[in-house]
């Protein structure tokens, strides 16, 4: 299991936004964090799609968080960037990243893995963006 570029990006874009309590315009966001702007047009656009993010138009335009930091857990985040976190294929609930296992019926395993998998959305649905920003460094 490996989280890609794309969530990791959207995590830190989402913080960012917590952080500063303001509308930021995407050069702000990509520029402040080190996000390719095109990337994190495509990130963004999602995130709105999603209502975590609102924007505004206009010359004082950008976004910001849609709810407040307290009410946004990083497993909402990453559950929409990446879709289901699964360690194995098995187990993930998207067709498109799942494949029928020939182990399925007589599986020994298939436990393991999804307890892992629950383990790790408690974990991330347990944190939310206020934690990120309060955490001292």
């Amino acid at each position: 299991m490996k989280i890609s570029a794309k969530t990791q990006y959207g995590l830190r874009a989402m913080v960012y936004l917590a952080k500063t309590r303001k509308i930021s315009s995407l050069k702000e966001i990509s520029e402040n964090e080190k996000i390719p702007f095109d990337f994190l047009e495509k990130i963004i656009s999602k995130l709105e799609k999603a209502k975590l993010v609102k924007s505004k138009r206009g010359a004082q335009g950008g976004y910001a968080l849609s709810r407040p930091s307290s009410k946004i857990t990083t497993g909402e985040i990453i559950k929409i960037l990446e879709g289901t976190i699964a360690p194995v294929l098995c187990i993930a609930e998207e067709k498109s990243k799942k494949f029928d296992c020939p182990h399925e019926k007589k599986c020994l395993t298939k436990n393991v893995w999804k307890k892992v998998q629950d383990a790790l959305n408690e974990t991330l649905n347990s944190i939310i963006l206020a934690d990120l920003i309060n955490e001292k460094k």
